[in-house]
């Protein structure tokens, strides 16, 4: 299993709203995760700085990249550019994180 961290940014005044676009995920969406890879999906919330904090668990990052290139994951985008910081093909700017410490028993 690959874990995976990244960082992204949600607009002041959003946090809210963030969530409940996340509590109400399309069902159709959900499923193209889940057939890319994906084991486990948690987004936390720093509310001071509005950062989120994406951790995940994929099979295959080869897999898991085609993800960009569906037509869900892109609807998603332009869903989500609203309330959140995007890149100009309305992707959420990200930064992966670099691992530095496991502990697992």
């Amino acid at each position: 299993m690959i874990r995976k961290a990244v960082t992204m940014k949600v607009f002041e005044g959003c946090h809210e709203e963030y969530r409940k676009r996340h509590d109400e995920l399309w069902p159709e969406m959900e499923e193209m995760l889940i057939e890319h890879g994906m084991h486990t999906y948690s987004i936390f919330l720093d509310e001071a700085t509005h950062t989120l904090f994406a951790y995940l668990e994929i099979a295959d990052e080869e897999l898991w990249a085609k993800t960009a290139d569906t037509e869900i994951c892109r609807k998603w985008w332009s869903y989500m550019k609203d309330i959140m910081e995007t890149n100009a093909d309305n992707s959420p700017v990200s930064f992966d994180l670099k691992e530095v410490f496991y502990l697992h028993k």
